[in-house]
């Protein structure tokens, strides 16, 4: 007789069981079912967009061991963690082993105990891997972060040229690459490097329209960056990135001063040092991050509420990726960064400096030139990002060897950015920007900006007197602006290409031809106006969190229950559950096993895991937790003519307390509405269709009702409304 060959699952099925979730979200399924039939794929999705489960989910269909190369140790263990937390079993091939653990982890691979393996590139380049893989039956590879293969990319990785192999050696075995960072040309790259060319592209939407952008100009960025926090961001997780090691560290140490919990994290410290801080970050809440560009990549801690930026990054590619790192659970979030001339003159110099050959450098100072015109922008930044990418429509596409083309697809602008919040006034600069040209000119061209604007200003200092700068026609025509406005222009002007910096004269700004027209007359430029920082009048961060007492109360508990098994395990508390699903918790109360699983996010082996302590802590805070004596006591008080608050303060109980007293006598008959409550018959009504309305599995929220109504009445009203309609419905 034939051997018996167990059905596989299919995906949906997977994602539901293993994962918690009820349907896929934009192209996975597609993604998914590329790779199911064995077809190689290119997969370039936003950030937070759910990226792993693209090829997860197809090792777990699949038959064999699903091969992730990743560049990065912290992603392969918290990826792993993750996955050991939905009953996956999952390993990792990197440094951090020792032999006999590397012995164990091969043998389980060569056993077929491994559902994934998550691998370093450079391990490939051995033959003992390779070997070893041969002798495995390998349901896909996936390359994570696939835009580290291009040469062009600000996060080239030698290691990644050699993933070529996995084609040439095993060229039946489908292949995923992956990024959440790529133009168009590194996406060419990535398909020839890694000889893509019969892959099938699916481009999702680059945007992230929960994140919030924001760019500042510079006064004082610290502060700035203080006030930025402690208004917007109090106790929150964040990240902030700095350009050196030595800014990194002061900073760290200035906001632990102003009473914040803050840790370095760059390259000059020891690698031990550098994954206690990491870990830190991963396992506690309310902790910022300060770090250069070492820090970031694969982090995919999903409740990073803000990323900061205290100097100008490379390109929109390094800003868009480390900016993604804020909001991954989908809730808001800010992008913040602080914006000055300085940042533009380092740059400049740094690339200037650089030895890389002058292909190279032009491709780099175009790069700067496109974040320097995003910094600059008076329109919506959204939009500016996704046209770099080559977004078309800000959501999905797939095609074959198809080259995006940008597209204006928001043309009321996004709503969520600075720009769009506070719109940004223009002037007409044309007569600022000659005044400023024509300086620049008749001081020779040897000049930096401080000493400029003395000469605009007409500061008849020693130096200025000395080069007899004091007897030229551009001295003192400036007064009509301040030293900041000044400031603005010129970096108005060097960010437009007018004028360049000339490093080899400590600074000195020169003309370039670009700037012809201006100081002809022949074009008009409209300059930004520099918004003030002193108070902000953009509309106010929105967090999502319970905002009513008693759901705010059990917000905190879930999360308490949730970092003690965090901490029993030391893992992550986002790997047991995240918030978006602990919301989720708090909005629809479920009280048994079937309605938590129910909940998104909670998969089978979590729901036997952790089921049965988060139903403990939600019965702490359910109606029904209530004595049958306590009810009585309250109905006694009302029975004898007491408000709500008179019988509170006649218990020492609170007012939501006395509610679910009432709540529980009106789901049992005890008493009847019109007895507790004096609501027209039209407004019980009104509730009540907004209730019937709900869908089953929000069947027990109260907060979307009190939304959809405008908070017109308070949730303990809207308890009682919902206790007496289950009564007379059953």
């Amino acid at each position: 007789m034939a051997p018996v060959t167990l059905a596989r699952p299919c995906a949906l099925q997977v994602l539901r069981t293993v994962f918690g979730y009820d349907s896929f979200r934009g192209q996975q399924q597609a993604i998914i079912q590329c790779l199911i039939t064995g077809d190689d794929v290119l997969v370039l999705m936003p950030t937070g967009g759910g990226k792993s489960l693209c090829y997860q989910i197809p090792a777990l269909v699949r038959d064999g061991v699903g091969i992730v190369i990743s560049p990065l140790i912290a992603l392969m263990q918290d990826q792993v963690s993750a996955l050991h937390q939905v009953g996956v079993k999952a390993a990792y091939l990197n440094s951090t082993l020792s032999l006999e653990q590397v012995r164990q982890t091969e043998q389980a691979l060569l056993d077929g105990d491994l559902d994934l393996l998550y691998i370093a590139p450079e391990r490939l380049s051995n033959g003992r891997t390779q070997a070893l893989f041969a002798r495995c039956k390998i349901a896909l590879f996936a390359i994570d972060e696939a835009h580290c293969v291009s040469q062009w990319g600000h996060d080239f990785r030698a290691d990644y040229l050699l993933l070529s192999v996995l084609h040439e050696q095993f060229p039946t075995v489908p292949r995923i690459a992956l990024t959440a960072t790529a133009d168009e040309r590194t996406r060419q790259e990535i398909i020839t490097r890694l000889a893509l060319e019969n892959a099938q592209v699916f481009v999702s939407g680059f945007d992230r329209p929960n994140i919030r952008y924001r760019i500042v100009q510079k006064d004082n960025a610290r502060q700035q960056l203080l006030r930025f926090i402690q208004t917007e961001h109090p106790g929150d997780t964040g990240i902030i990135y700095c350009l050196s090691r030595k800014k990194v560290e002061e900073t760290a140490e200035w906001l632990n001063q102003k009473g914040l919990r803050a840790l370095p994290y760059h390259a000059g410290m020891s690698n031990e040092q550098r994954q206690k801080h990491q870990h830190r970050f991963l396992i506690e809440d309310g902790l910022i991050i300060v770090a250069t560009i070492a820090f970031g990549m694969g982090i995919d801690k999903p409740n990073v509420r803000f990323v900061g930026h205290l100097d100008l990054p490379k390109s929109i590619e390094a800003y868009y990726q480390e900016t993604g790192r804020a909001g991954r659970d989908g809730l808001p979030a800010n992008a913040w960064m602080a914006y000055g001339l300085q940042d533009v003159l380092t740059l400049r110099q740094m690339l200037a400096s650089s030895t890389a050959d002058e292909t190279h450098k032009r491709v780099e100072y175009h790069k700067l030139e496109a974040m320097l015109a995003l910094c600059e922008t008076v329109s919506c930044r959204r939009q500016a990002l996704l046209a770099y990418f080559g977004d078309v429509q800000g959501g999905t596409s797939a095609a074959i060897g198809r080259t995006p083309k940008a597209a204006d697809h928001l043309p009321q602008g996004c709503g969520n950015c600075d720009t769009c919040l506070e719109p940004v006034a223009t002037w007409d600069g044309t007569v600022p920007a000659q005044q400023a040209l024509s300086c620049i000119y008749r001081t020779g061209q040897r000049f930096g900006v401080n000493y400029l604007i003395d000469v605009l200003l007409g500061k008849s200092d020693e130096r200025i007197r000395q080069f007899g700068h004091d007897k030229q026609s551009t001295f003192g025509i400036g007064k009509a602006l301040d030293e900041k406005q000044w400031r603005s222009v010129f970096r108005q002007l060097v960010a437009r290409a007018l004028v360049e910096v000339d490093f080899e004269s400590h600074g000195s700004l020169k003309l370039t031809e670009a700037c012809r027209s201006v100081l002809r007359g022949e074009q008009t430029l409209m300059l930004r106006k520099d918004t003030q920082t002193t108070k902000s009048k953009t509309k106010g961060y929105e967090k999502r969190q319970p905002e009513h007492g008693a759901d705010n109360a059990l917000w905190n508990a879930l999360r308490a229950k949730r970092k003690q098994l965090a901490e029993e395990q030391d893992v992550p508390p986002y790997v047991i559950f995240h918030d978006a699903t602990l919301m989720a918790m708090v909005e629809n109360r479920p009280r048994t096993h079937r309605q938590l699983a129910l909940i998104s996010g909670v998969g089978e082996r979590k729901l036997a895991l952790y089921g049965d302590a988060f139903l403990e802590v939600l019965a702490e805070f359910d109606d029904e937790a209530n004595s049958t004596d306590t009810v009585s006591e309250t109905l006694d008080l009302f029975r004898l003519g007491y408000s709500i608050e008179q019988v509170a303060r006649q218990r020492g109980l609170k007012d939501d307390t006395v509610y679910n007293h009432l709540a529980k006598a009106l789901e049992v008959g005890a008493v009847r509405f019109d007895e507790v409550l004096e609501l027209s018959p039209e407004e019980i009504a009104g509730i009540e269709a907004v209730l019937l309305a709900l869908p089953d599995e929000r069947r027990n929220a109260l907060k979307p009702v009190y939304e959809q109504l405008g908070g017109a009445y308070s949730y303990g009203i809207l308890r009682c409304v919902r206790a007496a309609l289950q009564h007379r419905l059953k």
